[in-house]
């Protein structure tokens, strides 16, 4: 069931979980985020052609950042891309004692390992687990579909090497969010079990960019544009939008999920129709607002005081799917 959010009618669901508002940091990154950011979110000249532009920029600087401390780290190379895994320093454990699947976020054609082995890293340290840090393939060289096959292809290779699907958790933020519920559900789909939970932290879910055209966050987003949205989603789904969007997939099959979305992000409206969704479709869901935090956050700056704080309740999420869940044994 979704929490209905607290001081407003049950009308809006989720639930506010700082209400008192951001930390000086958070509220140092909005500023950052609105006034240097979002011009360049909002005017980039998205295309085929200035994607891998953009791309190069993005990663050389995500090499600019130190290493996280406190994990050991194992390459994986699968036909046409790579994961890692990311393992609490010392503590080997195995795959099967559980595993989250992280699809890092980037709008479909930005982002990768390095920028993303932060929050991966996070999640490795909170949850004791390894996590599997998926690096699929991008536009311009593949549309969404093709990210998703990747993604499904990564789930499939956890399930090779015995990982019981009650001990695997889906997460990602923004476009990762996206391909965390269309992962699940194309699993679904191809007869495969569904893994034990989903999360999407500021998750895109809905590529039809007309339908927020009247939303109150349009505005108040500190970066994300809808223009930038409209260009991801007509680059990437062409006319298969609605069908590639999760919000419009067979809900009911799917596992419990946990949505966690800055309370003035335009993708709220995303979080919030699909947790409408998913309680129709019986599936229970929460969904958490953060106040005067940005899209991503969780990613962008993990060791942010609310960072930290979102990402403990993820890590309480995690382990609750895969403690509920045991494996069955053969004797």
């Amino acid at each position: 069931m979704v929490a209905i959010r607290v001081g407003e009618p049950a009308s809006g669901p989720g639930v506010v979980v700082n209400p008192g508002g951001g930390s000086l940091p958070s509220r140092a990154l909005w500023l950052a985020c609105r006034g240097v950011v979002r011009p360049v979110v909002r005017h980039y000249p998205i295309t085929p052609l200035t994607m891998p532009v953009a791309s190069t920029v993005v990663d050389g600087l995500a090499r600019l950042r130190p290493g996280p401390s406190g994990v050991e780290r194992e390459q994986v190379r699968l036909s046409g891309f790579r994961m890692e895994i990311i393992r609490p320093a010392g503590a080997r454990r195995a795959l099967r004692d559980g595993v989250v699947m992280y699809m890092h976020g980037g709008a479909f054609f930005l982002c990768g390992l390095d920028s993303h082995r932060p929050v991966a890293a996070a999640l490795a340290r909170r949850t004791g687990l390894p996590v599997l840090n998926v690096d699929y393939r991008q536009l311009p060289d593949t549309p969404i579909d093709g990210s998703i096959d990747d993604c499904l292809t990564a789930y499939r290779w956890l399930l090779g090497h015995g990982v019981d699907p009650s001990r695997i958790v889906f997460g990602g933020d923004s476009a990762g969010g996206f391909l965390t519920f269309a992962t699940a559900l194309r699993a679904v789909e191809a007869g495969l079990r569904a893994p034990a939970g989903l999360v999407g932290l500021s998750a895109a879910l809905d590529l039809d960019r007309a339908a927020k055209l009247d939303y109150m966050n349009v505005d108040r987003d500190a970066y994300i544009g809808l223009a930038a949205l409209g260009r991801m989603a007509r680059y990437g789904a062409a006319d298969r939008a609605d069908e590639l969007s999760p919000v419009n997939g067979a809900l009911a099959g799917l596992p419990p999920a946990l949505l966690v979305v800055g309370e003035d992000e335009v993708l709220r409206y995303d979080s919030e129709l699909m947790a409408r969704r998913l309680t129709a479709a019986g599936v229970p869901n929460t969904l958490e607002l953060w106040r005067g935090q940005v899209h991503a956050f969780t990613s962008i700056l993990p060791n942010l005081p609310e960072s930290r704080a979102a990402l403990g309740r993820v890590a309480r999420f995690v382990r609750s799917r895969i403690a509920a869940e045991p494996v069955a044994r053969s004797a």
